[in-house]
């Protein structure tokens, strides 16, 4: 038997930067809030040995635990769905911060032409360019609506970049703290794209290149380049993230708690409404309804959708009709890329997650696609994230991958090798859906949630094209051997890829075509919020981080404006 709570203002589920910036904000707002997390409790005195490479980056010590919840995986229907049982090809959080704590840093805002993407392919290359099979639409709000929740976010995080991109949206300030140092590695990239007409510029970066102190007076320290971000915590605060940022500005306002170890396993509906959620405490097996006014979902892309599937709230999309809406538009990201080795030693294990430059010159439509079968494109981008030894093994194709000659050429390219990478924007396609897996169950009796995923036409057709380009930037920057990343096929779990994944939950004008509204408003429930890159309807050339955390300030500021009206806000 459940335990009733107290009602309070809002709940939000999951404590990563969607959750700390609605807890924020709301609080801020004098609004009673309650923060359910999973995972546990963790801050920056908990990172100061961790440098451990094999406890964080190898066997995932910030991540979700498989034994006890995770998904299935197929690339087609016809296919059995099988449990991940392993992660690989993306990374889930856990714990206070979510991906927040242990992401690189790489913080970019949406092109004008991702919000728009369906109007303006259809005006410039004809409402054909892609088939039918392609789930194109409008996210039903642009990129100046939005411009002021970009920088909202940008100020929180203290985001160090350059305004020089001449392919991005137009900005009415500039970023709040300088970019970070360019390396000899960059400015390597730097010259050779510059030879090639291109227009390369500093990578807006979370970790910081001064020491900052937010709006709300959270300190952020300065980047110490010490090579451990992605899969880590900071250990110097240097790195933005919730846990020093957001929760500490909600906890200051005594009108917050947070509870942790606490699993939500089904949000409360009633009527046109959502009462509550439940969860369970994931030591005892107390089982909680913690009522609330507002319900804010808040966690990763997957459990999100989820919820809303095992709470029966929305209607779970049909491939085979096309109607409904919950679990539609699931897409990844594509990794066009090269090598490149060279003769002479370079600090490669010297860095920082978000330590790079990138050209915009084949993202969105910045170039002409006419006579090319893909719409869209990457951000291609050269990183200096400081390279670690145990996972990080350069050979070229041609070495033994064991033996003598495997561990010479491993020792002799690790200080001499680079790589230029895309951030391959994916595109919705009939057939990449998620759902409810009818077979298996988590630790909790709930069913999987089960991924349909494969790589399209268009995907491989981005990929092989953005591979050519990146290659000839890196002959221009004089490797002596460049080897272009194998051509995709079907869509694998095995072996890291991105933590980029979006839709499931997507927003529109329309309820025909979206789960929630352009305020992340539930159509089916007008106090149920559901936040995160599953409100993406396509994914872009970039990180979806910067624009996660605008949408996110965008649906705060709905909530704080329904808690005193109520009803639809769009």
């Amino acid at each position: 038997m459940a335990t009733t709570l107290p009602k309070v203002d809002a709940v939000v589920v999951g404590l990563g930067w969607t959750g700390g910036i609605m807890a924020a904000e709301l609080a801020k707002a004098g609004l009673k809030v309650v923060g359910l997390e999973r995972g546990e409790a963790r801050n920056t005195e908990d990172y100061l040995k961790v440098h451990d490479e094999y406890r964080y980056a190898v066997r995932y010590e910030l991540m979700q635990n498989l034994s006890k919840e995770t998904i299935t995986i197929r690339n087609h229907r016809k296919m059995p769905a099988l449990p991940m049982r392993q992660l690989g090809s993306f990374l889930l959080g856990n714990g206070l911060g979510g991906s927040g704590t242990h992401w690189n840093g790489h913080s970019w805002i949406f092109l004008p032409y991702d919000f728009k993407i369906k109007t303006m392919t259809d005006e410039k290359y004809g409402p054909n360019k892609l088939s039918k099979d392609y789930l194109l639409q409008d996210w039903g709000v642009t990129y100046e609506e939005l411009e002021p929740y970009f920088y909202k976010y940008e100020q929180t995080l203290g985001i160090s970049g350059e305004d020089t991109n001449p392919f991005w949206g137009k900005r009415t300030n500039p970023f709040p703290t300088p970019p970070m140092k360019k390396t000899p590695i960059l400015k390597k990239f730097e010259s050779a794209t510059q030879k090639l007409g291109y227009h390369p510029f500093m990578l807006p970066s979370a970790n910081l290149s001064e020491p900052y102190t937010n709006p709300d007076g959270a300190a952020i320290n300065s980047c110490q380049y010490c090579g451990f971000c992605e899969r880590f915590g900071c250990e110097y605060g240097a790195k933005s993230s919730p846990e020093i940022t957001v929760i500490p500005t909600a906890e200051k306002t005594n009108n917050f708690e947070m509870r942790f170890r606490a699993n939500v396993v089904e949000v409360i509906k009633n009527g046109n409404k959502v009462s509550g959620v439940k969860y369970l405490d994931t030591l005892s097996g107390e089982e909680f309804i913690q009522e609330a006014e507002v319900v804010v979902l808040a966690s990763y892309v997957m459990n999100n959708a989820k919820l809303l599937m095992v709470s029966n709230i929305g209607e779970q999309y049909n491939p085979d009709t096309g109607k409904g809406t919950l679990g539609k538009n699931y897409c990844y990201q594509i990794l066009p890329g090269v090598n490149g080795y060279f003769d002479e030693q370079m600090n490669t294990f010297m860095g920082a997650g978000a330590l790079g430059m990138t050209i915009d010159d084949f993202n969105g439509d910045s170039f002409d696609h006419s006579d090319l079968d893909f719409i869209h494109g990457a951000s291609l981008s050269i990183t200096q994230t400081g390279v670690r030894p145990i996972e990080t093994n350069p050979i070229q194709r041609d070495t033994p991958t064991w033996g003598a000659e495997f561990k010479k050429n491993s020792i002799y390219n690790y200080t001499r090798t680079l790589g230029i990478g895309g951030q391959g924007a994916s595109m919705p396609h009939k057939e990449n859906f998620l759902s409810l897996d009818s077979k298996y169950k988590d630790a909790y009796g709930l069913p999987l949630l089960q991924m349909t995923y494969n790589f399209t036409d268009q995907d491989k057709a981005l990929h092989k094209y953005l591979t050519e380009i990146s290659a000839n930037i890196m002959k221009e920057m004089g490797a002596k051997t460049v080897e272009g990343k194998n051509p995709i096929t079907d869509y694998d779990i095995v072996g890291y890829q991105t933590t980029h994944n979006t839709g499931g939950t997507i927003m529109g004008a329309s309820p025909d075509n979206s789960v929630v509204n352009t305020y992340l408003q539930h159509w089916d429930a007008e106090n149920l919020f559901v936040v995160g890159a599953g409100n993406f309807p396509h994914n872009g050339g970039y990180n979806p981080t910067g624009t996660v955390g605008a949408l996110a300030y965008k649906s705060a500021e709905g909530i704080i404006k329904y808690s005193k009206t109520g009803g639809s806000l769009v």
